[in-house]
């Protein structure tokens, strides 16, 4: 299995990692999960294959994806790498929620024990939090990062203005800063070239992408002219997922078909192969509820889409840059007539030199 550097760290992760939301309930209402003997053989079978590694979060089942992944691993602990979060409602108290020292303090150290560990090798927050101060949100982390109980610092979820506000807070007061964002990125949400992929690319953060097949969209189940499964978790994600127009949706997914037959890989291998090859991603987080699934995901770490074909899927896909960012594209273009197309790829700041312009 590849790795990559996480962004300007000098942590190296697979670019493959396996998300354990599977492992208990996300939500109340959520589908039916993996029971622990199926949990440690996916995580076997992640091991044998170089996913080595996991994420996972306070919130999923109020812990229990951390208990199960925490048993999984018993005995193999310098195996992995373990990702969990915070910040998001672990309880039904008002302090188990958000980015506070208390909040923090607990969930960290209720993690450690769920893990079976004494350090969590990338810890993110899961939200931001309007009403605690930054300061006290990094001061907290820096002394769990000092302390040799957090080795690495990421957000999730969080906006451009977010992660800067924290990192200028992170510089000035010599905290430890943030060196991975988690994010929703796939071929049907492009957002994240907007604003974040420039931005982490400038502060040297790593992202580790969630969801890369769409809610479920992009798996190759949803055809132009064949109605939508009935009885799939599909239609339970679907009332969390970002809007979209149908239309666009056959569109992209009509390319797909087309580069899958192409390559004579699955739907899914070919959006998770996309995904790889977009700038600044460090991992992309795959999620399987069968060996079949798991094993098929994985090996879309194994081949290469050729240039054409991740810029033939990519036009198929749709991103309306927001203001700035188109009028900064254009005058960019007009300085420098090598940059024609009003994409994301035309501000980033390694293609474009500002003392240039």
């Amino acid at each position: 299995m590849e790795t990559r550097r996480l962004g300007s760290s000098g942590l190296f992760v697979p670019v493959l990692s396996y998300g354990t939301g599977f492992f208990a309930p996300h939500l109340d209402d959520g589908p039916p999960t993996l029971d622990e003997a199926e949990a440690r053989r996916m995580v076997d079978i992640c091991i044998e294959h170089g996913v080595t590694m996991f994420d996972t979060a306070t919130t999923y089942g109020l812990g229990h994806s951390e208990d199960i992944l925490g048993a999984a691993i018993k005995g193999r602990r310098d195996d992995v790498l373990i990702m969990t979060k915070a910040g998001m409602p672990s309880g039904p108290g008002p302090n188990q929620v958000g980015l506070s020292r208390q909040n923090l303090t607990r969930s960290i150290e209720q993690s450690l024990r769920r893990l079976g560990t004494d350090y969590i090798d990338l810890f993110l927050v899961h939200i931001y939090d309007g009403l605690t101060p930054v300061e006290e949100t990094l001061s907290t982390l820096d002394d769990f990062v000092r302390a040799g109980k957090i080795r690495y610092l990421g957000v999730s979820n969080q906006s451009a203005w977010h992660v800067m506000k924290s990192q200028a807070v992170a510089e000035k007061y010599g905290y430890s800063r943030y060196v991975a964002q988690q994010i929703h990125y796939s071929l049907l949400c492009r957002d994240y070239e907007l604003d974040l992929m420039p931005m982490g690319q400038d502060q040297g953060m790593g992202a580790i992408v969630w969801s890369p097949l769409g809610w479920g969209l992009l798996t190759g189940r949803i055809k132009r002219g064949v109605p939508w499964p009935e009885n799939s978790r599909l239609n339970w994600m679907l009332k969390d997922a970002p809007p979209f127009d149908e239309d666009d949706l056959y569109a992209l997914v009509d390319a797909l078909e087309e580069v899958a037959e192409e390559t004579g890989k699955t739907v899914p291998q070919v959006v998770i192969n996309w995904t790889l090859q977009r700038p600044t991603v460090s991992s992309v987080i795959i999620g399987a509820r069968t060996e079949e699934q798991l094993l098929q995901n994985i090996d879309a770490a194994t081949w290469a889409l050729t240039p054409e074909q991740v810029d033939r899927l990519t036009a198929a896909s749709k991103l309306l840059p927001l203001y700035p960012n188109w009028h900064y594209a254009r005058y960019a273009a007009d300085r420098h007539p090598t940059l024609v197309d009003i994409d994301a790829d035309a501000w980033l700041p390694s293609m474009v030199n500002p003392s240039d312009l």
